[in-house]
């Protein structure tokens, strides 16, 4: 697969790693929209929201608990903080691997 992100969640290719455990990895993005701008993927690759399957509920549900230990890691927890999930094209989404994107600093 010629998946960036898959790419990145196999160290294939390198990025500034904030947190990971098996099945989630958050890096920071290289084309920063806010101060703190950290990007957080499942390394199963699924392209995007609407390719959910029943059998990702749990990840999906992984992802949006460690948006919690991802923003106390980058000490936003307290002041507050957005999360942004772009899908498809027209929704924005640059890269076809379900991200979401942690920021803080500009509002959108």
């Amino acid at each position: 697969m010629d998946c960036l992100f898959c790419k990145i969640a196999g160290k294939e290719i390198k990025s500034e790693i904030v947190w990971e455990n098996n099945e989630l990895m958050a890096f920071k993005d290289i084309q920063p929209l806010a101060p703190v701008h950290v990007l957080l993927i499942p390394k199963k690759h699924i392209q995007s929201l609407v390719d959910i399957k029943g059998s990702d509920q749990p990840l999906i549900g992984e992802i949006f608990s460690a948006v919690s230990i991802v923003a106390e890691k980058l000490g936003i927890k307290e002041q507050g903080f957005q999360i942004l999930v772009r899908t498809g094209k027209s929704g924005g989404q640059e890269v076809p691997h379900l991200h979401v994107h942690i920021l803080q600093g500009t509002r959108f």
